[in-house]
């Protein structure tokens, strides 16, 4: 328990440390740019305040729950030596942790407003949360799929820049196919699928099955999911768009 504490302690002194340059920020241009007071100060720093425990939380939270199941789920997965419940697993994490993403919900609903404004799609309720939800499930099976490949390249020993390389070029080309309204929609995609879950315990995944192989280091072998992460949305979601103007 003091064990905990402590460490508890150093995490709320690192979230004020990493919080301090961007108060910093805001109250230079504050006090110099603009010039006014600031209204509603107190609720101002009762939410940094709320920040700061929020942050702290949630990064002793990853250290002691979804790092150590990360990697203990990939060490039991590569001990029991099956390839399908491995795979298994790694889809239904990219998956399940990609379509409760909020940040995704929130681009979703603005595309299909796009998409309505656009002509793409009718301007009804069912419409448009039918787009919605299909840009979530499609963006969800790509992280599924991004992290077979990932985890298939730490089996395989595959090259991680030759992948990535051959992804982007692949990316560079459907783009051109793609309608321009779904192009900068597909880009995003690939960010806000890294969420702060779905980061711990895919990295957790990656290092914990390449310390799992015989003949891999977890350095340079279980680290590069991230990048699959966020590379195969925006091609899944250029797809989806071409397949969609067909439609």
């Amino acid at each position: 328990m003091k064990d905990s504490l402590i460490a508890l302690s150093k995490d709320a002194i690192f979230s004020v440390r990493d919080l301090a340059p961007i108060v910093l920020v805001i109250a230079v241009f504050q006090a110099f740019v603009i010039r006014q007071p600031v209204d509603g100060l107190l609720s101002l720093i009762f939410g940094g305040v709320l920040v700061v425990a929020g942050l702290t939380c949630f990064i002793f939270g990853l250290r002691i729950a979804l790092f150590p199941i990360g990697e203990g789920l990939a060490h039991a997965l590569a001990k029991k030596g099956s390839a399908f419940w491995l795979f298994t697993f790694s889809f239904v994490l990219g998956f399940g942790t990609t379509i409760a993403e909020p940040s995704l919900l929130a681009v979703a609903n603005e595309a299909a407003s796009v998409a309505v404004d656009a002509g793409v799609i009718e301007n009804t309720d069912d419409a448009i949360a039918g787009y919605a939800l299909g840009l979530r499930l499609i963006v969800a099976l790509s992280v599924g799929v991004a992290l077979l490949l990932g985890v298939l390249r730490i089996i395989t020993n595959w090259s991680l820049p030759l992948m990535i390389i051959a992804g982007y070029i692949l990316v560079i080309i459907v783009t051109t196919m793609a309608p321009p309204e779904i192009v900068g929609v597909a880009y995003d995609s690939g960010g806000v699928t890294t969420s702060t879950v779905t980061v711990p315990l895919v990295t957790a995944l990656g290092v914990g099955l390449a310390s799992s192989l015989k003949g891999r280091n977890p350095m340079t072998d279980g680290f590069g999911l991230i990048a699959f992460a966020s590379l195969t949305p925006i091609l899944f979601v250029l797809l989806y768009g071409i397949v969609t103007q067909w439609r």
